[in-house]
């Protein structure tokens, strides 16, 4: 099937642009943004996932108001023409690639969102993601980072929130990873540590990325800092990224869980001088909001043709060690030195990882 993109010299197989590259069911290209103001008391997320092979697109928009996380979600047949990036009223639009995207809700379940978001930072290209355990890839992809400043509002059950100020991030990310229903082989021991942990400054903006094998042995490291930039600077500037090239932290976990009481992270950079960053976590978002680790309506699960619906969460009555919510956001106020922040420690941490006295597939931390 022959698409406009294929008039553009953009191809990377001899096949037209809308065929996927390759035929692992667990393909995909996604969508991620947050949003939270300078205080950390408010906080959104949007996510758009794109399944070819599974034929599944699916989307989410969720927010925090007043202790309960308000998520609405959509999946639908994922259409021929993959531009189309919409699911459950839930739409994404790319108003210039990699300096502005356009979010909307249609209100179909009492939320409703416009929403724009430009960059306020040069995008940083992430080390590729791959990750081989026994012989088989289970993860292989390429992400980027980007944060940015909002403008517009949402709005639930007639409750209208400005976002005019707000600041947050973005992930764009493609390749493969495990979506949809499980394949089948073996059992084993589940095991993924992953900490993120980008973070916005009056000057500067630091990001931070680890995943960690349960010896504490990282198999994926990244970090970063880059300027704020304006209207007038180019949003792809790698001679502006100033790259890490090592990534270390210390935590300490909240008693009885795998969320961090307080977390410190150090990047080396090449260029510059060592930057030491700690984080008090102030709000927590369930990631299970936007669709992670969802027994119905998880990444790339067939729901239906054209479904969508709404649920929400209390967060004080949240079990911390229930599989379904483990992952997490924590919006935390950051020190750097003299600077103070506001960012996000992303913690998603099941099996064990020695360094930090975690043991078992479930427990809580002593």
């Amino acid at each position: 099937m022959l698409h406009p993109h294929d008039d553009y010299p953009l191809h990377q197989t001899p096949e037209p642009f809308l065929h996927v590259g390759t035929d692992s069911p667990n393909a995909y290209d996604r969508y991620f943004f947050n949003g939270f103001d300078r205080s950390g008391e408010r906080f959104f997320a949007v996510a758009l996932g794109v399944y070819p092979n599974r034929r599944v697109m699916d989307a989410a928009f969720s927010c925090i108001v007043d202790g309960v996380q308000h998520s609405v979600r959509g999946s639908r047949a994922c259409p021929a023409d993959r531009t189309d990036t919409a699911a459950g009223g839930v739409r994404v639009e790319v108003i210039e690639p990699m300096r502005s995207h356009r979010i909307t809700v249609d209100g179909r379940h009492e939320v409703r969102a416009e929403l724009t978001v430009t960059a306020m930072s040069p995008a940083i290209e992430e080390p590729r993601f791959r990750h081989v355990v026994d012989g088989r890839v289970v993860l292989d992809y390429t992400r980027l980072t980007q944060f940015g400043s909002w403008s517009g509002w949402f709005e639930v059950d007639g409750e209208r929130v400005e976002v005019d100020g707000f600041v947050g991030v973005r992930d764009r990310s493609w390749g493969v990873r495990p979506i949809g229903e499980p394949m089948a082989g073996p059992p084993s021991v589940p095991q993924f540590f992953w900490l993120w942990a980008p973070t916005v400054f009056d000057d500067a903006c630091t990001h931070f990325a680890l995943n960690h094998e349960s010896s504490g042995r990282p198999w994926h490291q990244s970090g970063a800092v880059t300027p704020i930039i304006g209207d007038d600077d180019a949003p792809i500037d790698p001679g502006r990224v100033q790259r890490a090239h090592t990534a270390e932290f210390d935590v300490t976990w909240q008693t009885g869980t795998r969320w961090a009481e307080r977390i410190t992270t150090r990047l080396e950079v090449w260029n510059g001088d060592p930057v030491e960053i700690s984080y008090e976590p102030v709000l927590r978002f369930q990631m299970n909001g936007i669709g992670y680790r969802d027994a119905v309506w998880g990444h790339g699960k067939w729901v239906g043709p054209d479904e969508s619906t709404r649920d929400r969460i209390v967060l004080d009555e949240v079990d911390p060690l229930h599989p379904d919510m483990i992952h997490i956001q924590a919006i935390a106020r950051a020190r750097w030195g003299e600077r103070e922040g506001i960012g996000l420690v992303e913690q998603f941490v099941i099996g064990p990882h020695e360094p930090t006295g975690i043991t078992g597939i479930l427990d809580g931390a002593p």
